[in-house]
């Protein structure tokens, strides 16, 4: 007799569901279907086929899949003659007991999933260290003189045509009508700390077609999730305007770029993730309603699927990374912060994005017992901080971090806030103050006092304060290493409305100037 094994999402309606799971198994719902001519179906997912032939029975033989034969075509197993007479029980006996491995298979994977994040871990700790620079005024000089270079007073005039880039990140790519023929030009645009950031430059076009997000053990080809977790580089695109809600967390492995261009793409219902890997650009994209989510079975690689505790809800979630750069991306309404970028992340440039209607806004840093973090270098550049935010525009620790040409309109409590030790190079930023007298300071020191604090290097230059805006600095003997002289001025914060003017997802179309 020959038990043939179907994928769930292949279920015909005439199957009969006879039992659920619990929601993070791999096999979620089981179908039998009554015997007909000379077959019985079993339908269950794929990933637990393997089970089924290697632990339950080891007399089934799983035939090789012949060439050309589509990967959601059936799975025939060949079983011994001798069951051929057996009832419907036996057939529903198989499926309880490939239910009860699926759950031993479950605790196991706990385990070698905790390894293999270990290791994923510490293999990025690694390149995270290689990525970290030594001399980040250096980096910091570098990134002003390209500003003045390419930003002129008459270049930063009144906005007057269809098409205008007033920075020079935005200036490296926009207003060229061929673009979307040379979209991995971007690629060389990045500036700050993230400024070797790579995507997926080295890779082929993969375009998004299908906005579901069905399956998270077996992405279907054409989804977003099924080009984030491929192991090769890949310039991700999208085919249309399209809502993709996301029903767990979205991994996204290494050498990849999510480019929106093109396209009005929003990414909703759970977080984005980029754990343990580095060359990710996120483009063009809006960002929103992120929830927490209990968790579950996702895939994060080609090679790999485990048991993920809960997420929590952040828009952007960088986690032991490096070489990320989050640009023309408007992001809001998220569950927890809208960019988060903790255990030891660094080179980093979150640049020409839009935020609004959040409290926690940015978190650099999760925890003060993570020294790891002192390697945290992160550029935050030409951004508007709009409508509806509270705090945390970053909320910022241990690391460095350049805050250079951002529009600061509205905050509720405080703009730029952290505790354990961090250095915070703030230039060129537009503050305005809210009408809360309360308010009006634009630094927050969290869970410190001042004379604690005095000699952490937090300084303003260049800043333009208004409506009673103030920034507290700070130094002490810690100063004399980031003298004044040594820091190349960046473009006054007068500019900082014209230099963020098309922050967020723009609206480009192919075959016309972004």
């Amino acid at each position: 007799m020959a038990l043939k094994v179907q994928p769930v999402y292949m279920r015909a309606p005439e199957t009969i569901p006879t039992r659920h799971l619990a929601p993070a198994s791999p096999c979620r719902t089981l179908y039998v279907r009554s015997p007909g001519r000379a077959q019985n179906t079993l339908w269950i997912d794929r990933e637990s086929v393997h089970l089924f032939c290697s632990e339950l029975l080891p007399v089934v033989r799983r035939r090789t899949r012949p060439a050309g034969v589509p990967t959601k075509e059936a799975i025939t197993l060949h079983v011994p003659t001798t069951m051929a007479a057996k009832s419907h029980l036996l057939i529903l006996f198989y499926a309880l007991a490939v239910a009860a491995a699926v759950a031993v298979a479950q605790t196991a994977n706990v385990t070698s999933d905790e390894e293999y994040w270990a290791k994923r871990t510490e293999e990025a700790a690694a390149r995270n260290r290689a990525a970290y620079v030594s001399d980040p005024i250096a980096a910091m000089n570098e990134f002003n003189k390209d500003v003045r270079r390419a930003t002129t007073r008459r270049s930063l005039a009144r906005y007057r045509g269809p098409c205008m880039a007033t920075n020079p990140i935005d200036r490296c790519w926009r207003c060229r009508a061929d673009w979307a023929r040379d979209r991995k030009r971007l690629a060389k645009c990045a500036m700050g700390f993230g400024h070797k950031t790579a995507g997926g430059a080295d890779g082929k076009i993969y375009v998004v077609t299908d906005a579901s997000d069905d399956e998270m053990i077996i992405p279907k080809k054409g989804t977003l999730r099924y080009g984030v977790i491929q192991d090769r580089p890949l310039w991700i695109v999208f085919a249309r305007d399209m809502v993709i809600r996301l029903r767990q967390e979205l991994i996204v492995n290494r050498n990849k770029t999510i480019d929106g261009r093109g396209a009005q793409v929003h990414i909703v219902g759970a977080q984005v993730t980029v754990q343990g890997v580095e060359h990710v650009i996120i483009h063009g994209v809006h960002v929103h309603h992120a929830a927490r989510h209990s968790g579950g079975m996702i895939r994060d690689s080609k090679r790999h699927y485990g048991l993920r505790t809960a997420s929590d809800g952040d828009g952007i979630s960088v986690m032991a990374s490096s070489n990320v750069w989050v640009d023309h991306v408007s992001m809001y309404n998220c569950s927890d912060g809208l960019v988060d970028v903790v255990n030891g992340s660094t080179a980093i440039t979150v640049s020409n994005s839009h935020f609004t209607k959040h409290d926690h806004v940015m978190l650099f840093g999760a925890s003060n017992s993570n020294p790891q973090d002192k390697i945290m270098q992160i550029t935050v550049a030409f951004n508007h901080f709009g409508k509806g935010l509270v705090q945390r525009m970053p909320r910022c620790r241990f690391g460095f971090f350049h805050v250079v040409n951002n529009d600061y309109t509205h905050w509720m409590m405080y703009a730029i806030g952290g505790n354990m030790n961090p250095t915070i190079i703030s230039q060129g930023n537009r503050f305005i103050a809210p009408d809360d007298v309360h308010a009006k300071e634009v630094t927050k020191r969290e869970y410190t006092s001042y004379g604690d604090s005095k000699e952490w290097v937090w300084k303003s230059q260049g800043d333009l304060l208004l409506n009673g805006a103030f920034f507290n600095e700070s130094g002490g003997q810690n100063e004399r290493k980031y003298d004044r002289f040594d820091m190349i001025p960046a473009k006054h914060g007068k500019f900082a409305g014209q230099l963020t003017k098309f922050a967020g997802a723009l609206n480009c179309r192919v075959g016309k100037p972004c």
